[in-house]
């Protein structure tokens, strides 16, 4: 009989043995087996908790997404004023957090985007995240410009955010966060000038 309160113990212990799992052999070579013994535990514990390999790359991601908002949220509260700069600036930093790219967290994302083209249950997940991102950015930029000028620089910001952090991740050398950052403000203060 499982111990009353181990289920988000457990869950979060799974989590972080996936992430070091990709971390150190991919998302292919990452096995029920492999995660089972990072984390210490059977591999009918993955089962149990996430039925199958997928279920656990689905709860990860949630986990890292979840990171992404709770950044997002703490970097908007901070923000000196209510401004949508101020706002897009949050955005913009929370997708350049550290827990958006520490090592593991960027092999996992790229093992996400790559799996679900082929999983409907990731691909949901990752048009979630899509339409998250496209919306938050819209609605500040809605702030400031027209509707359809919000809408093309919304995508426009988040192509060169999802660009910038692609090369970053695929670059093989250490990740210049800061001036990824930098070239998404310079396009979002080009974006906001239109207003003036």
């Amino acid at each position: 009989m499982p111990k009353i309160g181990m289920q988000p113990i457990r869950r979060s212990q799974l989590i972080a043995a996936t992430l070091e799992a990709v971390d150190q052999v991919g998302m292919s070579d990452a096995s029920i087996a492999y995660i089972a013994r990072l984390a210490g535990v059977s591999n009918g514990i993955i089962s149990h908790y996430f039925k199958d390999k997928n279920g656990l790359l689905e709860a990860t991601m949630r986990h890292l997404m979840q990171a992404l908002n709770a950044s997002m949220r703490r970097r908007r509260a901070m923000q000196p004023d209510d401004s949508p700069r101020a706002h897009l600036r949050a955005i913009v930093d929370s997708n350049f957090d550290d827990s958006q790219v520490n090592g593991p967290a960027m092999k996992t994302w790229l093992a996400f985007w790559a799996s679900s083209m082929h999983q409907p249950s990731l691909n949901r997940l990752q048009r979630i995240n899509d339409h998250r991102l496209y919306s938050n950015l819209c609605g500040q930029f809605r702030r400031a410009l027209p509707q359809e000028s919000a809408r093309a620089a919304a995508r426009g910001l988040a192509a060169l955010i999802d660009g910038l952090w692609l090369r970053g991740a695929l670059s093989g050398e250490a990740f210049d966060i800061q001036q990824a950052v930098q070239i998404a403000y310079d396009y979002l203060d080009q974006q906001l000038a239109k207003a003036e």
